[in-house]
């Protein structure tokens, strides 16, 4: 069963899993399976006036719906491009007196979509919202009391002139929301700005060592190979990180997604014991002491969420310290507690500008993760990135540019080379083989270069370190 940009995939009965999508021809390594748009998406609420509605991107200034003053564009190239799906949207807004949630906005959308080309099939999709699964009778009852309460607001904004739906309906569309609602990224992939729906790549099921990835690249998300696919596999994708023992990852998904996992990696528990490694050798811990440390990393990854959250950079950093000499001489070198706390104190010492300290933590995270990792992840390729960007500060080019070029290796596959942050990356490239040139024909002259640059120039200041992890594959209320 194939359909419009969609012959390279079929659906089909997926045992224990409903349906899936399986490969319909060979692809390798960053092959774009498919590009789909979204059937509906929205703008997340916090962000609606610094984000267009129409391609996702960050804009600094941005133009004004002049009716209903809430939807933004970049021009008028977006807003003409929205004003199909807007339409509705901007005279219930004004009728309502103001614009609801992120949820009931997208739920809106689905339905006069569906209102305007019915319910079965629209263009390019492989199935139909009717279709998409909802898991409402796996809702907790904190889960259904949200789920009444959305219903509710939804039936107040909804115009009494557009088509009415039953509730039954209505419930099965925030179902599908709830579980199927894909995270949006500005236009760099680092933040979450926005949830859309996309039927057909809701087909493809999870593997936590999948053989695929999402990116979401110039208002489509795209399905990219990672690894070689051949005709009749499966297509799996990750929901969430690997960076996780096999039975946390499971309660996860169970938690969030309603099922159980049975892939590979958590039946055997393939890397469990790589993530809780301890130290090896003369003076190897007692299991206790492991315990214990353990326990430590966890108390402080709670206090140093809350000093990040108050913006209290300098006392990250002090617990960052405090536990890495705890860790050290009990965990091993990938051990997921001591690479969490290495990732963080190599972000908040990049933004502190103390990149030398950054540098060296940066180096043993990549170790670790380049253990632990499919070597196509884009975490692990944003990670290697960062690390890259942190030696370079540092002055540190040889062991800069080498990071840079893995990272650009790893992008090229899971963000394809029209990505704006794969184009960043190849500048930095250039860039850093340039002077790293420089530096191999007179290190002394590229120190005295270094040192005039940065006198005369303000250093590029790295982001603030962000509360929130990476933008995950789905969006879900936590």
């Amino acid at each position: 069963m194939t359909k419009g940009g969609m012959e390279s995939v079929e659906v089909f009965p997926a045992e224990g899993k409903g349906r899936g999508l399986k490969a319909q021809k060979e692809f390798l390594p960053g092959d774009v399976i498919f590009a789909e748009p979204a059937y509906a998406a929205v703008v997340f609420d916090s962000l609606t006036h610094v984000i267009c509605h129409t391609c996702f991107k960050r804009q600094e200034r941005l133009h004004r719906c002049g009716q209903c003053k809430f939807a933004h564009y970049c021009d008028r190239t977006c807003q003409r491009a929205a004003w199909l799906n807007h339409k509705n949207e901007c005279s219930a807004i004004k009728r309502h007196g103001k614009a609801p949630t992120e949820n009931i906005r997208l739920a809106a959308r689905i339905l006069w979509r569906v209102e305007r080309e019915g319910s079965g099939l629209a263009e390019g999709c492989l199935v139909s919202i009717e279709d998409l699964q909802n898991h409402v009778e796996s809702f907790s009852e904190e889960e259904k009391k949200e789920l009444r309460v959305d219903v509710e607001s939804f039936l107040e904004f909804w115009p009494p002139q557009s088509q009415q739906f039953g509730m039954q309906y209505i419930s099965h569309v925030f179902g599908v929301i709830s579980c199927n609602g894909f995270t949006l990224s500005d236009q760099r992939g680092l933040q979450a700005v926005g949830v859309g729906i996309f039927p057909n790549l809701c087909q493809a099921n999870h593997d936590c060592w999948p053989n695929c990835t999402v990116i979401f690249n110039n208002g489509k998300i795209e399905l990219r190979a990672l690894s070689k696919v051949s005709p009749g596999d499966e297509l799996t994708v990750s929901y969430v990180d690997f960076l996780n023992v096999s039975e946390e990852r499971r309660r996860q998904l169970k938690k969030q997604y309603y099922f159980d996992c049975t892939c590979e990696h958590c039946k055997k528990q393939i890397k469990d014991d790589l993530m809780l490694a301890a130290k090896e050798g003369e003076g190897k811990p007692s299991a206790e002491t492991v315990k214990e440390v353990i326990q430590f990393s966890k108390d402080t990854l709670e206090k140093i969420n809350k000093a990040r959250m108050e913006g209290l950079y300098h006392e990250v950093v002090k617990l960052c310290r405090e536990c890495l000499k705890k860790q050290e001489p009990v965990l091993g070198d990938t051990n997921i507690y001591l690479l969490r706390i290495l990732s963080i104190a190599s972000e908040v010492l990049s933004y502190l500008q103390m990149f030398e300290e950054a540098a060296d933590y940066a180096k043993r995270m990549v170790d670790g993760y380049l253990k632990i990792y499919h070597p196509n992840n884009a975490q692990l390729g944003m990670a290697v990135m960062r690390a890259g960007v942190t030696h370079w500060h540092a002055g540190l080019i040889e062991a800069g540019h080498g990071l840079i070029c893995k990272a650009y290796a790893i992008l090229l596959i899971t963000h394809g080379p029209s990505h704006p942050i794969t184009k960043d990356l190849e500048v930095m490239r250039v860039q850093t083989e340039m002077e790293l040139r420089m530096f191999q024909q007179n290190e002394f002259m590229y120190y005295k270069m270094r040192e005039a640059a940065l006198k005369n120039q303000k250093i590029h200041v790295m982001p603030e370190p962000s509360n929130e992890a990476s933008p995950s594959l789905f969006h879900k209320k936590e």
